[in-house]
């Protein structure tokens, strides 16, 4: 079954449950293990549409019917564009090596200071191709579709100044009376970068020189997957000690479940964990529930006192994707870097997300080893490296969690 029929049937199969739920004579004891079973199954789908699309990528990345070249030039023309000078010079450049270029594709890319080396080329990208790699690794986990992104030339020390105005208020001052002083708070909150490795990835000579790959699609997708999974990680739960402080690591409590509550969550937590943000973050357009998607199949399921479901309308239809599902009319982000609903596990968040700021480094640095612990297996080496940090950029409790119970 393809990709686009499962899509098909989980939009229908999601209507099918908010028909079920909308129904008048809807009964617990009759209906609630159909209700339950249909969550299963949306979830299934969901998870099966997963599948077949890293299958589709795993399978083109081991060359099983790879784009021809012809259709990486007709898809850029297709752009309205022509390939640029970095573009050309990255595929000769990953085919055939360093001096494989000329002196004017040299300055398509900047050299750092091993180019000179045989074993271990490498490249400073220049801006188009680097930033193709920071934008594609917004389709990794989450964090990077609510956060707030900064680019920075350099990875020197990074103060950002924060205050919390939640609680300060003005007053009434009478005719020819002086106001009085209230000094705002600062804080100063640091966004250090960290230096990330995609590790190195082995590609065979043969499928390089095959005219028929493209071989930036290739080595690119491979590197973006691996550095954007381990960000994702550490913009969700880092320590904060040598790696970024994760947004669940520097929120602060909103609810914790009651004794029996290991791995569930009912409607008051959530009612409570909304209420434990300030209003006037609440308002804002990037307010949102953050949770893995084990957690938000728990929240679907939950009932109100009759045993009717709660949540059921607020479920995508149509074949959206899920995180435009919704929960009290605030978006749901998906991120299964969060932990899974156990005991004391900070599950569920929920707040001002643009808050977490991500801070990159513009640089990126590729390499590419050909030295003989690769050569004597007919294979070239590709390292990425990029810096980045992250960290909650928030004095005065922008987003909350919901903890499960100890017990």
């Amino acid at each position: 079954m393809s990709i686009q029929a499962l899509r098909e049937q989980r939009a229908a199969k999601a209507n099918a449950l908010k028909e079920l739920a909308n129904r008048t004579d809807y009964d617990p004891a009759k209906h609630n293990s159909e209700f339950d079973a249909m969550v299963d199954e949306v979830n299934n789908l969901e998870a099966r549409i997963d599948r077949m699309q890293k299958a589709n990528e795993l399978a083109f990345e081991a060359n099983e019917g790879g784009v021809v070249a012809e259709r990486v030039e007709q898809r850029v023309r297709d752009s309205g564009k022509s390939l640029s000078a970095s573009q050309r010079a990255f595929i000769k450049w990953a085919k055939f090596g360093d001096n494989a270029l000329d002196a004017d594709e040299r300055k398509a890319f900047r050299n750092d200071l091993s180019v000179g080396t045989t074993t271990a080329g490498g490249f400073t990208v220049q801006s188009d191709v680097a930033t193709y790699i920071l934008d594609a690794l917004l389709a990794f986990g989450g964090m990077r579709e609510v956060a707030t992104i900064l680019r920075t030339e350099g990875g020197n020390p990074y103060l950002i100044p924060a205050s919390n105005g939640t609680t300060e208020l003005g007053a009434i001052v009478a005719e020819n009376t002086a106001a009085t002083d209230l000094d705002p708070t600062f804080t100063q909150i640091a966004l250090p970068v960290f230096m990330y490795s995609s590790l190195v990835v082995p590609v065979s000579i043969q499928l390089l020189q095959d005219s028929q790959v493209d071989v930036e699609a290739f080595v690119t997708r491979r590197l973006i997957t691996r550095l954007g999974r381990i960000q994702n990680n550490h913009f969700t739960t880092g320590t904060g000690t040598s790696q970024p402080t994760g947004i669940v690591t520097a929120a602060t409590s909103g609810k914790v479940g009651a004794t029996g509550q290991t791995t569930s969550v009912v409607y008051d937590d959530l009612v409570d964990l909304e209420h434990s943000v300030d209003v006037e973050y609440r308002r804002r357009p990037d307010a949102a529930f953050m949770m893995n998607d084990l957690a938000l199949r728990q929240v679907r399921k939950i009932k109100d006192t009759a045993g009717l479901p709660i949540f059921a309308r607020d479920l995508a239809g149509a074949g959206a994707p899920t995180r435009l599902n919704t929960i009290m009319g605030y978006p749901v982000v998906v991120n299964n870097s969060m932990a899974v609903m156990a005991a004391n596990a900070r599950s569920i968040i929920f707040g001002a997300l643009a808050e977490y700021q991500i801070r990159d480094v513009m640089e990126v640095l590729l390499q590419r080893y050909d030295d003989s612990a690769y050569a004597k297996k007919a294979q070239v080496g590709f390292n990425a490296w990029m810096r980045s940090g992250g960290n909650l950029i928030d004095n005065g409790g922008a987003v909350k969690f919901y903890q499960n119970s100890a017990t």
